[in-house]
């Protein structure tokens, strides 16, 4: 029974693994974008905010314009 538990955790890590190294990706591509656009030491915190954020915005514009 240890081992069915050992398992399963072992290859759900394996089948997420792409889709976290994606996010990570966008992740530091928004912030490099932000970044170069913002002003003073503020600018980049915020930058560094909208970039984690950016992604909850696209979703919900997406799911708005599809009447969901």
């Amino acid at each position: 029974m240890a081992e069915d538990k050992k398992h399963n955790h072992r290859e759900m890590g394996r089948t997420h693994g792409p889709v976290g190294g994606a996010y990570f990706v966008t992740i530091v591509g928004a912030a490099v974008y932000f970044i170069q656009h913002a002003d003073g030491f503020w600018g980049v915190i915020w930058a560094i905010i909208k970039a984690f954020v950016w992604p909850g915005f696209v979703v919900h514009r997406a799911l708005e314009l599809l009447g969901v």
